[in-house]
Protein backbone atom coordinates (compact mmCIF):
# COMPACT_ATOMS: atom_id res chain seq x y z
CA UNK A 1 0.00 0.00 0.00
CA UNK A 2 1.33 3.44 -0.91
CA UNK A 3 2.28 5.56 2.09
CA UNK A 4 1.60 9.26 1.46
CA UNK A 5 3.08 10.54 4.71
CA UNK A 6 6.70 9.76 3.86
CA UNK A 7 7.59 12.70 1.63
CA UNK A 8 9.76 14.21 4.39
CA UNK A 9 12.17 11.29 4.00
CA UNK A 10 14.62 11.76 1.14
CA UNK A 11 16.46 8.83 -0.45
CA UNK A 12 19.29 9.35 -2.92
CA UNK A 13 20.51 6.48 -5.12
CA UNK A 14 24.11 6.48 -6.39
CA UNK A 15 24.07 4.42 -9.59
CA UNK A 16 20.31 4.76 -9.98
CA UNK A 17 20.17 3.62 -13.62
CA UNK A 18 21.09 0.03 -12.82
CA UNK A 19 18.19 -2.36 -13.40
CA UNK A 20 17.62 -3.23 -9.76
CA UNK A 21 18.49 0.23 -8.41
CA UNK A 22 16.03 1.90 -10.78
CA UNK A 23 13.23 -0.52 -9.95
CA UNK A 24 13.63 -0.03 -6.20
CA UNK A 25 13.95 3.75 -6.57
CA UNK A 26 10.67 3.83 -8.49
CA UNK A 27 8.99 1.66 -5.84
CA UNK A 28 10.21 4.00 -3.10
CA UNK A 29 8.78 6.95 -5.02
CA UNK A 30 5.46 5.10 -5.29
CA UNK A 31 5.49 4.73 -1.49
CA UNK A 32 5.51 8.50 -1.13
CA UNK A 33 9.19 9.10 -0.40
CA UNK A 34 11.26 11.86 -1.98
CA UNK A 35 13.68 10.09 -4.34
CA UNK A 36 16.60 11.46 -6.34
CA UNK A 37 19.53 9.76 -8.02
CA UNK A 38 22.77 10.10 -9.90
CA UNK A 39 24.58 7.96 -12.44
CA UNK A 40 27.51 8.24 -14.80
CA UNK A 41 25.47 6.51 -17.51
CA UNK A 42 22.03 8.06 -17.90
CA UNK A 43 20.26 6.64 -20.95
CA UNK A 44 16.93 5.10 -21.99
CA UNK A 45 14.99 3.04 -21.25
CA UNK A 46 15.80 3.39 -17.53
CA UNK A 47 16.19 7.17 -17.66
CA UNK A 48 12.77 7.50 -19.32
CA UNK A 49 11.20 5.10 -16.81
CA UNK A 50 12.52 7.10 -13.85
CA UNK A 51 11.59 10.42 -15.43
CA UNK A 52 8.02 9.18 -15.84
CA UNK A 53 8.02 8.51 -12.10
CA UNK A 54 9.07 12.11 -11.42
CA UNK A 55 12.54 11.15 -10.16
CA UNK A 56 15.24 13.75 -10.77
CA UNK A 57 18.52 12.24 -12.00
CA UNK A 58 21.87 14.02 -12.12
CA UNK A 59 24.34 12.77 -14.70
CA UNK A 60 28.09 12.43 -14.30
CA UNK A 61 30.11 11.93 -11.13
CA UNK A 62 30.68 14.74 -8.67
CA UNK A 63 30.26 15.60 -4.99
CA UNK A 64 27.61 18.20 -5.83
CA UNK A 65 25.36 15.36 -6.99
CA UNK A 66 24.62 14.51 -3.35
CA UNK A 67 21.75 16.81 -2.35
CA UNK A 68 21.37 18.61 0.95
CA UNK A 69 18.95 17.25 3.50
CA UNK A 70 19.14 13.64 2.30
CA UNK A 71 17.86 11.07 4.83
CA UNK A 72 19.63 8.00 3.43
CA UNK A 73 22.00 7.33 0.54
CA UNK A 74 21.65 4.01 -1.28
CA UNK A 75 25.00 2.95 -2.73
CA UNK A 76 25.14 0.61 -5.71
CA UNK A 77 27.53 -2.33 -5.55
CA UNK A 78 29.52 -1.01 -8.52
CA UNK A 79 30.70 1.94 -6.40
CA UNK A 80 34.12 1.78 -4.78
CA UNK A 81 36.40 4.06 -2.76
CA UNK A 82 37.66 6.96 -4.84
CA UNK A 83 34.26 7.66 -6.39
CA UNK A 84 33.72 11.37 -5.68
CA UNK A 85 30.06 10.96 -4.69
CA UNK A 86 30.87 8.13 -2.32
CA UNK A 87 33.71 10.15 -0.79
CA UNK A 88 31.30 13.07 -0.30
CA UNK A 89 28.87 10.80 1.56
CA UNK A 90 31.66 9.63 3.88
CA UNK A 91 33.08 13.12 4.39
CA UNK A 92 29.66 14.51 5.33
CA UNK A 93 29.01 11.49 7.57
CA UNK A 94 25.68 10.87 5.87
CA UNK A 95 23.74 7.68 6.63
CA UNK A 96 24.07 5.13 3.82
CA UNK A 97 22.99 1.61 3.01
CA UNK A 98 23.17 -1.03 0.28
CA UNK A 99 20.36 -1.92 -2.07
CA UNK A 100 19.86 -5.44 -0.61
CA UNK A 101 19.62 -4.04 2.91
CA UNK A 102 17.13 -1.40 1.74
CA UNK A 103 15.05 -4.16 0.14
CA UNK A 104 15.12 -6.09 3.40
CA UNK A 105 14.05 -3.17 5.57
CA UNK A 106 11.46 -1.59 3.28
CA UNK A 107 9.93 -4.47 1.32
CA UNK A 108 10.82 -7.96 2.56
CA UNK A 109 9.93 -7.92 6.25
CA UNK A 110 6.91 -10.11 6.92
CA UNK A 111 6.73 -11.38 3.34
CA UNK A 112 6.87 -14.95 2.06
CA UNK A 113 10.14 -14.55 0.20
CA UNK A 114 11.09 -17.10 -2.48
CA UNK A 115 14.82 -16.73 -3.18
CA UNK A 116 16.22 -18.43 -6.29
CA UNK A 117 19.98 -19.02 -6.19
CA UNK A 118 22.71 -20.92 -8.02
CA UNK A 119 25.37 -20.36 -10.64
CA UNK A 120 22.97 -20.90 -13.56
CA UNK A 121 19.26 -20.53 -14.19
CA UNK A 122 18.40 -17.97 -11.51
CA UNK A 123 16.71 -15.51 -13.85
CA UNK A 124 14.67 -18.11 -15.72
CA UNK A 125 13.62 -20.03 -12.59
CA UNK A 126 12.60 -16.91 -10.67
CA UNK A 127 10.69 -15.67 -13.72
CA UNK A 128 8.84 -18.99 -13.93
CA UNK A 129 8.01 -18.92 -10.21
CA UNK A 130 6.70 -15.34 -10.37
CA UNK A 131 4.67 -16.12 -13.49
CA UNK A 132 3.09 -19.21 -11.90
CA UNK A 133 2.10 -17.21 -8.81
CA UNK A 134 0.67 -14.36 -10.88
CA UNK A 135 -1.23 -16.77 -13.13
CA UNK A 136 -2.76 -18.20 -9.97
CA UNK A 137 -3.99 -14.80 -8.80
CA UNK A 138 -1.27 -14.02 -6.25
CA UNK A 139 0.26 -10.94 -8.02
CA UNK A 140 3.66 -11.37 -6.31
CA UNK A 141 6.30 -8.71 -5.94
CA UNK A 142 9.46 -9.65 -7.79
CA UNK A 143 13.06 -8.52 -8.21
CA UNK A 144 14.70 -10.36 -11.09
CA UNK A 145 17.98 -9.62 -12.89
CA UNK A 146 16.41 -9.77 -16.33
CA UNK A 147 13.14 -8.96 -18.06
CA UNK A 148 10.54 -11.75 -17.80
CA UNK A 149 8.43 -11.41 -20.94
CA UNK A 150 5.23 -12.25 -19.07
CA UNK A 151 5.88 -9.64 -16.38
CA UNK A 152 7.26 -6.82 -18.51
CA UNK A 153 9.94 -5.56 -16.13
CA UNK A 154 12.58 -6.92 -13.78
CA UNK A 155 11.19 -5.34 -10.64
CA UNK A 156 7.65 -4.89 -9.37
CA UNK A 157 6.32 -4.18 -5.88
CA UNK A 158 2.78 -5.16 -4.88
CA UNK A 159 0.71 -5.74 -1.75
CA UNK A 160 0.98 -9.52 -2.15
CA UNK A 161 2.31 -11.72 0.64
CA UNK A 162 4.73 -13.24 -1.90
CA UNK A 163 8.02 -11.80 -3.10
CA UNK A 164 10.15 -13.67 -5.66
CA UNK A 165 13.82 -12.69 -5.76
CA UNK A 166 16.77 -13.70 -7.90
CA UNK A 167 19.34 -14.37 -5.19
CA UNK A 168 22.75 -13.34 -6.46
CA UNK A 169 25.86 -14.62 -4.68
CA UNK A 170 27.82 -11.53 -5.76
CA UNK A 171 28.88 -9.18 -2.99
CA UNK A 172 26.53 -6.52 -1.60
CA UNK A 173 28.54 -3.27 -1.54
CA UNK A 174 32.03 -1.86 -1.00
CA UNK A 175 31.38 -1.94 2.76
CA UNK A 176 29.54 -5.29 2.88
CA UNK A 177 31.29 -8.18 1.12
CA UNK A 178 28.59 -10.72 2.01
CA UNK A 179 26.52 -12.14 -0.84
CA UNK A 180 23.37 -10.20 -1.69
CA UNK A 181 21.11 -13.17 -0.92
CA UNK A 182 22.09 -13.01 2.76
CA UNK A 183 19.77 -10.00 3.13
CA UNK A 184 16.62 -11.46 1.57
CA UNK A 185 14.84 -13.07 4.58
CA UNK A 186 14.14 -16.30 2.68
CA UNK A 187 11.27 -18.62 3.48
CA UNK A 188 11.82 -20.70 0.36
CA UNK A 189 15.29 -21.16 -1.13
CA UNK A 190 16.06 -22.79 -4.46
CA UNK A 191 19.65 -23.85 -5.21
CA UNK A 192 19.81 -24.72 -8.90
CA UNK A 193 23.49 -25.64 -8.95
CA UNK A 194 26.85 -24.46 -7.63
CA UNK A 195 29.98 -23.94 -9.73
CA UNK A 196 32.97 -21.66 -9.50
CA UNK A 197 32.20 -18.17 -10.78
CA UNK A 198 32.88 -14.51 -9.94
CA UNK A 199 36.61 -15.01 -9.88
CA UNK A 200 37.10 -11.38 -8.90
CA UNK A 201 35.60 -11.88 -5.43
CA UNK A 202 35.75 -15.62 -4.66
CA UNK A 203 38.97 -17.56 -4.19
CA UNK A 204 37.62 -20.99 -5.10
CA UNK A 205 34.52 -23.22 -5.03
CA UNK A 206 34.82 -23.67 -1.26
CA UNK A 207 34.64 -19.90 -0.78
CA UNK A 208 31.40 -19.84 -2.77
CA UNK A 209 29.96 -22.78 -0.85
CA UNK A 210 30.66 -21.02 2.44
CA UNK A 211 28.52 -18.10 1.30
CA UNK A 212 25.66 -20.45 0.42
CA UNK A 213 25.92 -22.15 3.82
CA UNK A 214 25.64 -18.78 5.54
CA UNK A 215 22.46 -18.05 3.60
CA UNK A 216 20.93 -21.45 4.40
CA UNK A 217 21.65 -20.87 8.08
CA UNK A 218 18.95 -18.16 8.19
CA UNK A 219 16.11 -20.11 6.54
CA UNK A 220 13.35 -20.60 9.16
CA UNK A 221 12.39 -24.10 10.29
CA UNK A 222 8.95 -23.62 8.73
CA UNK A 223 10.58 -22.76 5.44
CA UNK A 224 12.16 -25.12 2.91
CA UNK A 225 15.25 -25.49 0.75
CA UNK A 226 14.94 -27.12 -2.68
CA UNK A 227 18.36 -28.26 -3.81
CA UNK A 228 19.56 -29.85 -7.05
CA UNK A 229 19.96 -33.44 -5.94
CA UNK A 230 22.18 -34.23 -8.94
CA UNK A 231 24.76 -31.58 -8.05
CA UNK A 232 27.16 -32.81 -5.35
CA UNK A 233 28.27 -29.30 -4.35
CA UNK A 234 24.67 -28.11 -4.03
CA UNK A 235 23.80 -31.15 -1.91
CA UNK A 236 26.89 -30.63 0.22
CA UNK A 237 26.09 -27.03 1.18
CA UNK A 238 22.67 -28.13 2.48
CA UNK A 239 24.10 -30.68 4.93
CA UNK A 240 23.16 -29.64 8.48
CA UNK A 241 20.78 -26.94 7.20
CA UNK A 242 18.36 -26.08 10.06
CA UNK A 243 15.40 -25.91 7.64
CA UNK A 244 13.87 -28.89 5.78
CA UNK A 245 15.79 -29.81 2.61
CA UNK A 246 14.18 -31.45 -0.43
CA UNK A 247 16.39 -32.73 -3.22
CA UNK A 248 15.00 -32.24 -6.75
CA UNK A 249 16.55 -34.21 -9.59
CA UNK A 250 16.69 -37.41 -11.60
CA UNK A 251 18.55 -39.78 -9.29
CA UNK A 252 16.70 -42.13 -6.95
CA UNK A 253 17.91 -40.31 -3.82
CA UNK A 254 15.86 -37.24 -4.72
CA UNK A 255 12.63 -36.76 -2.81
CA UNK A 256 11.18 -34.96 -5.87
CA UNK A 257 12.01 -37.07 -8.93
CA UNK A 258 12.22 -35.60 -12.44
CA UNK A 259 11.25 -38.36 -14.85
CA UNK A 260 10.19 -38.90 -18.43
CA UNK A 261 11.92 -35.88 -19.94
CA UNK A 262 10.88 -35.38 -23.57
CA UNK A 263 12.06 -32.72 -26.00
CA UNK A 264 10.86 -31.28 -29.27
CA UNK A 265 11.56 -28.00 -31.02
CA UNK A 266 10.45 -25.17 -28.76
CA UNK A 267 9.03 -27.37 -26.01
CA UNK A 268 10.10 -29.71 -23.23
CA UNK A 269 8.01 -31.92 -20.96
CA UNK A 270 8.64 -33.90 -17.80
CA UNK A 271 6.99 -35.65 -14.88
CA UNK A 272 7.55 -34.46 -11.32
CA UNK A 273 6.11 -36.55 -8.48
CA UNK A 274 3.84 -38.31 -10.94
CA UNK A 275 2.33 -35.19 -12.54
CA UNK A 276 3.09 -34.19 -16.14
CA UNK A 277 4.29 -30.67 -17.01
CA UNK A 278 5.26 -28.95 -20.23
CA UNK A 279 7.31 -25.76 -20.64
CA UNK A 280 7.71 -23.94 -23.99
CA UNK A 281 11.50 -23.85 -23.74
CA UNK A 282 14.34 -26.04 -24.98
CA UNK A 283 16.90 -28.08 -23.10
CA UNK A 284 17.29 -30.26 -20.03
CA UNK A 285 18.51 -27.29 -18.00
CA UNK A 286 15.17 -25.55 -18.55
CA UNK A 287 13.36 -28.69 -17.40
CA UNK A 288 15.40 -28.49 -14.20
CA UNK A 289 14.59 -24.77 -13.87
CA UNK A 290 10.89 -25.55 -14.32
CA UNK A 291 10.97 -28.40 -11.80
CA UNK A 292 12.35 -26.01 -9.18
CA UNK A 293 9.68 -23.40 -9.90
CA UNK A 294 7.01 -26.11 -9.68
CA UNK A 295 8.43 -27.35 -6.36
CA UNK A 296 8.31 -23.88 -4.81
CA UNK A 297 4.76 -23.38 -6.09
CA UNK A 298 3.62 -26.65 -4.54
CA UNK A 299 5.15 -25.65 -1.20
CA UNK A 300 3.17 -22.40 -1.02
CA UNK A 301 -0.07 -24.29 -1.67
CA UNK A 302 -0.83 -24.08 -5.38
CA UNK A 303 -2.50 -26.97 -7.19
CA UNK A 304 -0.62 -29.15 -9.67
CA UNK A 305 -3.15 -28.59 -12.44
CA UNK A 306 -3.03 -24.80 -12.30
CA UNK A 307 0.76 -24.85 -11.93
CA UNK A 308 0.94 -26.93 -15.11
CA UNK A 309 -1.42 -24.56 -16.92
CA UNK A 310 0.68 -21.58 -15.89
CA UNK A 311 3.97 -23.22 -16.86
CA UNK A 312 2.65 -24.09 -20.32
CA UNK A 313 1.93 -20.38 -20.91
CA UNK A 314 5.39 -19.13 -19.84
CA UNK A 315 6.82 -16.77 -22.47
CA UNK A 316 10.45 -16.80 -21.41
CA UNK A 317 13.00 -14.14 -20.50
CA UNK A 318 14.66 -11.48 -22.61
CA UNK A 319 18.20 -12.47 -23.62
CA UNK A 320 17.67 -16.13 -22.81
CA UNK A 321 17.58 -17.93 -26.17
CA UNK A 322 15.73 -14.87 -27.48
CA UNK A 323 14.97 -14.81 -31.21
CA UNK A 324 16.16 -11.45 -32.56
CA UNK A 325 15.32 -11.80 -36.23
CA UNK A 326 15.94 -13.58 -39.52
CA UNK A 327 17.46 -12.32 -42.76
CA UNK A 328 18.43 -14.28 -45.87
CA UNK A 329 17.37 -17.48 -44.11
CA UNK A 330 19.80 -16.93 -41.23
CA UNK A 331 18.32 -16.75 -37.72
CA UNK A 332 19.90 -14.59 -34.99
CA UNK A 333 19.52 -15.71 -31.35
CA UNK A 334 20.61 -13.71 -28.31
CA UNK A 335 21.66 -15.32 -25.03
CA UNK A 336 23.20 -14.07 -21.79
CA UNK A 337 25.48 -17.11 -21.48
CA UNK A 338 29.03 -16.36 -20.34
CA UNK A 339 30.01 -19.32 -18.12
CA UNK A 340 31.20 -22.48 -19.96
CA UNK A 341 28.43 -24.64 -18.49
CA UNK A 342 25.73 -22.18 -19.56
CA UNK A 343 27.29 -21.78 -23.01
CA UNK A 344 27.38 -25.54 -23.62
CA UNK A 345 23.82 -26.05 -22.39
CA UNK A 346 22.53 -23.18 -24.52
CA UNK A 347 24.17 -24.49 -27.70
CA UNK A 348 22.68 -27.93 -26.99
CA UNK A 349 19.24 -26.36 -26.59
CA UNK A 350 19.54 -24.36 -29.81
CA UNK A 351 20.57 -27.51 -31.68
CA UNK A 352 17.48 -29.20 -30.26
CA UNK A 353 15.25 -26.36 -31.44
CA UNK A 354 16.81 -26.02 -34.91
CA UNK A 355 17.62 -29.62 -35.72
CA UNK A 356 19.69 -29.95 -38.88
CA UNK A 357 20.85 -26.32 -38.91
CA UNK A 358 24.46 -25.24 -38.83
CA UNK A 359 25.16 -23.30 -35.62
CA UNK A 360 27.53 -20.35 -35.29
CA UNK A 361 28.49 -19.26 -31.77
CA UNK A 362 29.74 -15.70 -31.27
CA UNK A 363 31.24 -15.20 -27.82
CA UNK A 364 32.31 -12.05 -26.00
CA UNK A 365 34.46 -12.91 -22.92
CA UNK A 366 33.24 -9.95 -20.89
CA UNK A 367 32.44 -11.23 -17.38
CA UNK A 368 35.02 -11.17 -14.60
CA UNK A 369 35.34 -14.96 -14.82
CA UNK A 370 35.28 -15.44 -18.59
CA UNK A 371 38.04 -12.85 -19.11
CA UNK A 372 40.37 -15.08 -17.10
CA UNK A 373 42.10 -18.30 -18.14
CA UNK A 374 40.74 -20.23 -15.14
CA UNK A 375 38.21 -22.09 -17.29
CA UNK A 376 39.95 -21.89 -20.66
CA UNK A 377 39.74 -25.62 -21.34
CA UNK A 378 36.07 -25.77 -20.29
CA UNK A 379 35.30 -22.80 -22.54
CA UNK A 380 36.91 -24.50 -25.53
CA UNK A 381 34.95 -27.67 -24.84
CA UNK A 382 31.65 -25.78 -24.54
CA UNK A 383 32.14 -23.74 -27.71
CA UNK A 384 33.13 -26.86 -29.65
CA UNK A 385 29.46 -27.89 -29.56
CA UNK A 386 28.86 -25.27 -32.28
CA UNK A 387 29.87 -25.76 -35.90
CA UNK A 388 31.58 -22.41 -36.24
CA UNK A 389 32.91 -20.08 -33.56
CA UNK A 390 33.96 -16.44 -33.35
CA UNK A 391 35.49 -15.02 -30.16
CA UNK A 392 36.08 -11.32 -29.64
CA UNK A 393 39.14 -9.88 -28.00
CA UNK A 394 38.88 -9.67 -24.22
CA UNK A 395 37.30 -6.33 -23.21
CA UNK A 396 39.26 -4.25 -20.68
CA UNK A 397 42.19 -6.70 -20.44
CA UNK A 398 44.03 -4.31 -18.13
CA UNK A 399 41.50 -5.17 -15.40
CA UNK A 400 42.63 -8.81 -15.36
CA UNK A 401 45.49 -9.71 -12.97
CA UNK A 402 48.83 -10.43 -14.60
CA UNK A 403 49.12 -13.97 -15.91
CA UNK A 404 45.37 -14.66 -15.69
CA UNK A 405 44.13 -13.26 -19.03
CA UNK A 406 42.14 -15.60 -21.26
CA UNK A 407 44.26 -16.66 -24.24
CA UNK A 408 41.70 -16.29 -27.02
CA UNK A 409 44.13 -17.40 -29.72
CA UNK A 410 44.84 -20.63 -27.84
CA UNK A 411 41.11 -21.38 -27.62
CA UNK A 412 40.73 -20.68 -31.35
CA UNK A 413 43.61 -22.99 -32.23
CA UNK A 414 42.16 -25.71 -29.99
CA UNK A 415 38.81 -25.42 -31.74
CA UNK A 416 40.46 -25.63 -35.16
CA UNK A 417 42.28 -28.76 -34.02
CA UNK A 418 38.83 -30.22 -33.29
CA UNK A 419 37.84 -29.58 -36.89
CA UNK A 420 35.79 -26.45 -36.18
CA UNK A 421 35.62 -23.24 -38.18
CA UNK A 422 37.01 -20.73 -35.68
CA UNK A 423 38.14 -17.11 -35.79
CA UNK A 424 39.16 -14.36 -33.42
CA UNK A 425 37.55 -10.97 -34.09
CA UNK A 426 38.88 -7.63 -32.94
CA UNK A 427 35.36 -6.26 -32.37
CA UNK A 428 31.74 -6.69 -33.45
CA UNK A 429 32.28 -5.01 -36.83
CA UNK A 430 35.20 -7.29 -37.61
CA UNK A 431 33.22 -10.39 -36.67
CA UNK A 432 30.21 -9.35 -38.77
CA UNK A 433 32.45 -8.66 -41.78
CA UNK A 434 34.07 -12.09 -41.51
CA UNK A 435 30.94 -14.09 -40.68
CA UNK A 436 28.37 -12.88 -43.22
CA UNK A 437 30.16 -14.32 -46.31
CA UNK A 438 30.34 -17.71 -44.54
CA UNK A 439 26.63 -17.97 -43.73
CA UNK A 440 24.07 -19.97 -45.67
CA UNK A 441 20.26 -20.18 -45.52
CA UNK A 442 19.06 -22.23 -42.51
CA UNK A 443 22.10 -21.27 -40.42
CA UNK A 444 21.58 -20.19 -36.80
CA UNK A 445 23.82 -17.58 -35.18
CA UNK A 446 23.79 -17.45 -31.39
CA UNK A 447 25.32 -14.41 -29.70
CA UNK A 448 26.70 -15.17 -26.23
CA UNK A 449 27.51 -12.23 -23.96
CA UNK A 450 26.49 -10.66 -20.67
CA UNK A 451 26.85 -7.25 -22.33
CA UNK A 452 25.75 -5.55 -25.53
CA UNK A 453 28.59 -6.97 -27.71
CA UNK A 454 28.77 -3.72 -29.68
CA UNK A 455 25.23 -4.05 -31.05
CA UNK A 456 26.28 -7.09 -33.04
CA UNK A 457 22.72 -8.43 -33.38
CA UNK A 458 21.42 -5.49 -35.39
CA UNK A 459 24.68 -5.27 -37.35
CA UNK A 460 24.29 -8.90 -38.40
CA UNK A 461 20.68 -8.46 -39.44
CA UNK A 462 21.50 -5.31 -41.41
CA UNK A 463 24.47 -6.97 -43.09
CA UNK A 464 22.51 -10.08 -44.00
CA UNK A 465 19.70 -7.94 -45.38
Amino acid sequence: MMRTDQSHRHFHFIGICGTAMGAVAAAMKDRGYTVTGSDQNVYPPMSDFLADKGIVITGGDGPDNIPEGVSLVVIGNAMSRGNSELEEVLDRKLPYTSLPELLKNEFLKGKRNIVVTGTHGKTTTSSMAAHILKFNGQDPSHMIGGIPLDLGQGGNFTDSDFFVLEGDEYDTAFFDKRSKFIHYLPEVVIINNIEFDHADIFEDINDIKLSFRRMLNIVPRKGVVFVNGDDSDAVDVAVDCPAPVIKVGVNDKCEYRIQGMSFCSGSSSFTLNGFRYEVPMDGEFNVRNAAMAVSASLFVGLEESTIAEALASFSGVARRQEFRGEESGVRIIDDFGHHPTAIGSTIDAIRQRYEGSRIWALFEPRSNTSRRNLMQDQLESALSKADGIFISEVPDPEKVPSGELLNVNSVIEGLKAKGKIAFQGSDSDDIVEKLIPLTEPNDVVIVLSNGGFGGIHSKLLKGLR
